[in-house]
């Protein structure tokens, strides 16, 4: 099988078990998020079967679409079978100077736990690290402004 890198694309969805609206209203506010598509449980053509999902979640997300800068992060309320467990990876958010850095890095943090402040390192000149209140893992850095 050939492929060449042109044709693949990784995205982020996390799956936030009834507090996905919630989610997207805190990152709409911390980062900037635009909301580019929300559907709910309810809006689904094509439902799940009886008893997929608790009868509560009609009103919950089936699946949302959010531009943050260039990249698209992906969410839904899941089926309500489990808690969300972020582990084992941060998203990575790059912006363009330490105003932005530290705006969204506070903002993220609200509710949150800082886990490396804000702080030069040999690669940037902010970067800082934190789980915000959904429990998901946060790197804020300055990136290089010579990456595309």
């Amino acid at each position: 099988m050939s492929t060449t890198n042109e044709t693949q694309l990784i995205q982020t969805y996390l799956f936030f078990n009834g507090r996905c609206e919630e989610a997207i209203e805190f990152y709409r506010k911390a980062i900037g998020a635009e909301v580019q598509m929300m559907m709910r449980n309810k809006e689904n053509p094509q439902p799940p079967p009886p008893g997929a999902m608790p009868e509560n979640f009609g009103d919950k997300i089936c699946h949302a679409s959010l531009r943050i800068g260039k990249s698209i992060l992906m969410a839904s309320d899941g089926c309500g079978d489990q808690g969300p467990k972020f582990d084992g990876f941060s998203l990575s958010l790059s912006v363009a100077n330490e105003g932005e850095a530290t705006r969204a890095f506070n903002g993220l943090a609200q509710g949150g736990v800082v886990k490396m402040p804000l702080t030069k390192t040999f690669w940037s000149p902010l970067f800082g690290m934190l789980e915000d209140k959904f429990g998901v893992g946060w790197m804020v850095t300055v990136g290089d402004p010579n990456q595309k």
